[in-house]
């Protein structure tokens, strides 16, 4: 299926509205890595940018986690590695949250 045209004013707007959502997503990842946001604060979130950030990049911004301690532990409790943070069931959320609190 080809890709609509858009034009130059769509694509400028398309372009803009990326971009924020990007801002956003850094800003949420950033706040997690300073400890001014916790994992319990970001899988709670009912907003947007919480929703489709990926749970790998949300738990590499934790301190003390990087691919290699993610991957183990996304693999140990059956999260695909594409998951987002909105597709969690509750079920994951509370073995993700139990993993990481310790």
């Amino acid at each position: 299926m080809a890709l609509p045209t858009l034009t130059p004013e769509q694509r400028a707007e398309a372009l803009a509205k990326a971009q924020e959502a990007r801002k956003a997503r850094s800003e949420l990842l950033a706040a997690l890595k300073a400890g001014t946001l916790s994992l319990g604060d970001v899988l709670s979130r009912e907003d947007a940018v919480a929703k489709k950030t990926k749970v790998t990049q949300v738990l590499k911004a934790l301190p003390g986690y990087g691919p290699a301690k993610v991957a183990a532990l996304i693999e140990k409790l059956g999260i695909d590695e594409n998951r987002r943070v909105g597709g969690l069931g509750e079920q994951q959320r509370a073995k993700l949250l139990a993993e990481i609190n310790g």
